[in-house]
């Protein structure tokens, strides 16, 4: 049984304890026979075909527009990727995706185009994507290179995207791309583009440590209705940083189902496994690793739901919280489920042990939506401004 007292915390409504009963419900009854349906594109299809179709990708967009509520509740958010990434990593990516993808709709939208795109993603009807990175632009934004020019009444796109989570199984992409001269980020624009407008291809599909739809991007000559662009022109970089916003947090709190699920494992392991006339948990070593596996755990969850509260409480910003969020947990997660396939043994490291299969899933979190060392230059800016300030 896993960990649920932290749902009695005060960041919390009685709405989310029955969203966590409701998720986990059914995610016990689906998602292992859904994540396993074929490949992972198949696998990843029938995952959001059937969240939708349970009504979880209602939070992934607002309200009217086939939304749970009025806003993004990014608690919510939280608890169901949390919940999923401790059943399987899949069903994690798959809702997280509908929500990333769809989040500059949510917030910058035009009331036509989320009536046109939001309704079918929360059904699961649709899949979205958000394509930010280029091979020379990670972190970087001001390093993007692609190119929206306005040419008879469309943009014209040309260049590249890569590391496009979905790329390849999505319906449309929000792209960022550079529509003026303007120096670094005040240069850069989001724009929707369906996945089956001429001149978009997939490049490259990318095969990677944990295996789900991954790929790189060419447009040339890629044509879309001006339309198609979110907010204002010029207001790219403000669009990812605010998606960013909601969604940084629950990257980490996808690191938290992964860590809970770890410590159960290894928490069982320990319990049964004989060392003599002993069982491993009766041992003190293997005592003071699960002590520091839990107290990480409790640790990360307290960043994750207060980054999760403030947002939905109104504050206009959270990078701070958020990115502290994001960075303590993923890296926890890294150690506890280290410390998991530790005390599993050489069981630890073979295939089909649900701990190796974590311990492949927590690698990436540490790198997308902003690698570890950028969350540490965040929170740094960001805490040495609020001195300056002060002093000021």
């Amino acid at each position: 049984m896993p960990d649920r007292s932290f749902l009695d915390w005060p960041f919390f409504e009685p709405r989310h304890r029955e969203l966590a009963s409701a998720i986990d419900a059914w995610a016990s009854a689906h998602v292992d026979d859904l994540a396993h349906s074929g490949s992972e594109d198949d696998a990843c299809r029938a995952l959001v075909r059937e969240l939708g179709a349970a009504g979880f990708l209602r939070h992934s967009v607002i309200a009217p527009y086939g939304g749970a509520r009025n806003q993004l509740d990014v608690r919510s958010l939280c608890i169901i990727r949390e919940t999923l990434a401790r059943h399987h990593a899949l069903a994690d990516f798959a809702f997280a995706m509908q929500g990333l993808g769809s989040g500059p709709i949510c917030l910058f939208g035009s009331k036509e185009q989320m009536s046109a795109l939001l309704p079918p993603v929360a059904k699961g009807e649709a899949l979205a994507a958000f394509a930010l990175t280029e091979p020379k632009a990670g972190s970087d934004a001001a390093a993007i290179e692609l190119t929206a020019r306005e040419e008879g009444g469309e943009f014209v796109l040309n260049g590249e995207k890569t590391w496009i989570s979905n790329g390849g199984i999505a319906d449309r992409y929000v792209v960022f791309a550079r529509t003026s001269d303007a120096p670094g980020t005040r240069g850069l624009s989001a724009i929707v583009v369906p996945a089956d407008t001429p001149g978009l291809a997939v490049a490259e599909r990318l095969d990677v440590i944990a295996p789900h739809p991954l790929a790189r991007l060419a447009f040339e000559d890629c044509r879309v209705p001006l339309d198609n662009l979110l907010g204002e022109e010029g207001q790219g970089f403000k669009i990812a940083m605010a998606t960013l916003d909601v969604f940084r947090s629950t990257v980490g709190a996808a690191a938290l189902g992964f860590a809970r699920r770890a410590l159960d494992e290894a928490v069982d392991h320990a319990r049964s496994r004989m060392i003599g006339n002993a069982a491993l948990a009766d041992l003190q070593i293997p005592q003071a690793k699960i002590a520091d596996m839990a107290l990480g755990i409790d640790a990360a969850a307290l960043l994750i739901y207060r980054a999760a509260w403030a947002k939905d409480q109104g504050a206009e910003r959270v990078t701070r919280e958020a990115s502290m969020a994001k960075l303590f947990a993923t890296e926890t997660a890294q150690k506890v489920i280290d410390e998991a396939v530790q005390l599993h043994g050489g069981l630890g490291v073979k295939k089909g042990v649900k701990v190796e299969e974590l311990y492949r899933d927590i690698r990436a979190l540490r790198i997308y939506e902003g690698a570890s060392e950028v969350q540490q230059l965040i929170i740094a800016r960001q805490t040495l401004d609020n001195r300056l300030g002060e002093i000021g």
